[in-house]
Formats: structure tokens, C-alpha cells, sequence
């Protein structure tokens, strides 16, 4: 065999390969493409995709009657409406200070992507762990602090405690009111001014004494603080804190209360006039819309009687009907804008005036409120 031939065998060898190895790899690629008829079951998976994790982080115990019950009532609506497209838990009891960062940021590890802190003294915990995690979102309840992740909400409960003053203002027979309150931050110092204004609306003669019990929740402080206003002559009460003691210490001295933050009726019905009720569900409604749409972003948000955020409820037989319905007209008020709560002229109890005559206060005004108005008896203690 000649070397011409031997280059020729070599070269038609060498082509029969390339040919066959051109048609393995037209087999391979027909081969590849079979696994297309899975593309079903993947759509499914991606279909079922991971539920929204909600945490909460509570000041009381879910059982308080108040505050905490409210917003874990407004936490079991969204599960309701949202079923197996999100999935909450909560932390109860946590008290406000270093204890809560740790919570906080024990939520955000087990991959809560939206973590809500329903109290006023958990703002700078989550204002740390806001920063830190840039991928979460984070809902304050009545705070201020706000970031690119961190947004603010509450509800106008001033307007409850007004409706409750009227109610009060009407069932008095001493003239003197009473009021539990927390913490001296412009919430609480809005909600009690409210409470005497409500009052003084339709009796001009109505004062008010308050006892301070440094605490949300402490059941047997707010037993105390109720009974020194009793002993002190107040024959109605209303309290800015979140058991029903106060309501329960009204009814064993024979006087009158409200329920706040919760319908508490059924904690003292000879003594309960009506209650100041909150209802979460339709921010958080929104919260998880927001998140689940990508629309979230940091707002400062106030709703109050008009967005169905808080009520007046379940008002007692004991108070005349003529009572009833100036509530009710009032309550309509509070809804379409033809009734503010805090209108001037208004005086502090100094005698300064604090709000012009005709000027009805916005929100700026609200947030600075550290002042008693005329009728409140005492000075302001230096707020927390």
C-alpha cells in the first residue's frame, strides 16, 4: 500500500468519526430537550410558593383584655384572610427596653420578613434593627421614627376617649372625673385632654383627677391608682392602660367606668358605661397587601374613626337615650371632618392658650401635646 493510500484510509477514518460523533450529539440534543413534558410540575412548584412570615411583638400577654388582645385579634383576621399565604407568630410580655431588641432580632433569624412592635418604647430597638436588616419590613405602633424599611401607625383614640367624655360629662354626679394613666407621652396626655373636652362639651362644670402608674400593664397598680381617684371623689373613670381593673374597681366601689382598646362589658356590666374599642385588622390588612404587591413604602400613618381604626361600643342601658344619640351624631361628625376633637381657643391649665381660637389642631400640634388643659387638676410629670 502506497503512503498516498494509507492518507487516504487515515482521512475517510477520520471523517466517518466526526460524522459520528456530529450524530450522537443531534441525539444528545433531541434527548435533552425531552424532559420538557416536567415543565408542568415545576410551574406547580413555583406556584406553591413560601408563605408571607409575619412576627409580632407584644408589651402584654394576649389575654389582657386591652392593648395586646386588640392586636392579636387583628393578627388572627389576616390568617383568616390571607389563609396559607402567610404565616404569623408572636412573642408576648416582652417589656420595652434592651429585652426587645434581642426579640426583634430573634424574629427577623427565623425569617420573619415583616415584624410589627406594638408599643411606643420598642422605637429605638427597631430603629437598630431596621438599619441591620435592609430586606425586612418593620411596622412601629404610635411611634415616630421612620427609615427607608421602618413606617409608623396608630389609630386617633382621642376620638374615643371624647365620645367616652361625653358619656361621662352626662352620668357624673360629682363633677369630677378620673383617669389611669401609663406613661406621660403625647398618646396618653392626647387621650386624657380629649377625655375631659368630651365632658366639658356638655358640662362645663366637669374637672379631672389622674394617678400615674408607670406601666401598660399592671393590674394591681391600676386597682390602686382607680381607688385613690374613687376615694378622691371621681365617679367615673377611664384609663390609658390595658386590663380591665380599672373598670372591675369601679364597679366593687358602685361607680362608673369604661372598657379601652377592647369591648370589656362582660368584666364589670353594672359599671361599664362603654367602650373605647380598637380594631387592627384593616391596617394589617393593607401591611400584607402592600408587601405581598410590592408596594410597601414608609409612610407615617393615622387613622382614627373615619377608616373604621376605632370605635365607641356596646354603651350601657344606664345612659339616657337623649345621651346615646348626641354620641352618635358626634361619632358621624368624627367621620365626615365636621367635628374635631381638639378645636380653639384652648388654654393648658396655666391659663396659656395652646390652641388660637377656630384653629383645629393637625398633626404637628398633636405629636407636641406634654400639657394639661384647663380642667385637669395637677402638673404634667416629665415625660418617659
Amino acid at each position: 500500500m502506497t503512503v498516498r493510500t494509507k492518507r487516504l484510509l487515515l482521512q475517510l477514518a477520520a471523517l466517518a468519526t466526526v460524522s459520528g460523533a456530529a450524530l450522537l450529539a443531534g441525539c444528545g440534543k433531541k434527548e435533552d430537550a425531552a424532559p420538557a413534558a416536567a415543565a408542568p410540575a415545576a410551574s406547580a412548584a413555583v406556584a406553591k410558593a413560601e408563605p408571607l412570615k409575619l412576627g409580632f411583638i407584644y408589651v402584654g400577654p394576649v389575654g389582657d383584655a386591652g392593648w395586646t388582645f386588640a392586636h392579636d385579634t387583628g393578627r388572627k383576621a389576616i390568617e383568616a384572610k390571607f389563609g396559607d399565604k402567610i404565616k404569623t407568630s408572636f412573642v408576648e410580655k416582652v417589656p420595652e427596653g434592651p429585652d426587645a431588641e434581642r426579640v426583634i432580632r430573634d424574629l427577623v433569624a427565623q425569617g420573619n420578613k415583616v415584624i410589627f412592635a406594638t408599643s411606643f418604647g420598642y422605637g429605638d430597638a427597631m430603629e437598630k434593627v431596621a438599619k441591620d436588616h435592609p430586606e425586612v419590613y418593620f411596622e412601629h405602633a404610635t411611634g415616630f421614627k421612620t427609615a427607608p424599611n421602618l413606617r409608623v401607625y396608630e389609630g386617633r383614640f382621642y376620638e374615643d376617649a371624647y365620645l367616652a367624655g361625653i358619656v361621662a360629662g352626662k352620668m357624673t354626679k360629682s363633677n369630677t372625673l378620673g383617669f389611669v394613666g401609663s406613661f406621660p407621652i403625647p398618646e396618653v396626655m392626647r387621650n386624657l385632654n380629649a377625655y375631659l373636652l368630651g365632658a366639658q362639651s356638655v358640662n362645663p362644670k366637669a374637672k379631672l383627677k389622674i394617678v400615674w402608674v408607670s406601666s401598660w400593664f399592671d393590674p394591681p397598680k391600676e386597682t390602686e391608682a382607680a381607688t385613690t381617684l374613687l376615694n378622691g371623689g371621681a365617679d367615673v373613670l377611664l384609663q390609658n392602660t390595658d386590663s380591665s381593673a380599672v373598670l372591675q374597681a369601679a364597679e366593687k366601689a358602685g361607680k362608673y367606668a369604661f372598657g379601652w382598646d377592647s369591648d370589656m362589658s362582660a368584666y364589670a356590666p353594672k359599671a361599664h358605661l362603654g367602650s373605647a374599642v380598637l380594631n387592627w385588622a384593616p391596617y394589617y390588612e393593607k401591611v400584607v397587601n402592600d408587601v405581598l404587591n410590592k408596594t410597601w413604602v414608609t409612610a407615617d400613618t393615622k387613622w382614627g374613626t373615619k377608616e373604621g381604626m376605632n370605635d365607641f361600643v356596646k354603651i350601657s342601658d344606664a345612659v339616657p337615650d337623649d345621651v346615646k344619640k348626641l354620641v352618635e351624631t358626634t361619632k358621624a361628625g368624627l367621620k365626615d371632618g365636621t367635628v374635631a376633637v381638639f378645636k380653639g381657643p384652648l388654654l393648658d391649665n396655666t391659663g396659656k392658650e395652646v390652641l388660637a381660637k377656630d384653629v383645629v389642631s393637625d398633626d404637628a400640634w398633636n405629636s407636641k401635646v406634654n400639657f394639661f388643659l384647663k380642667g385637669v387638676e395637677g402638673k404634667p410629670p416629665a415625660s418617659k
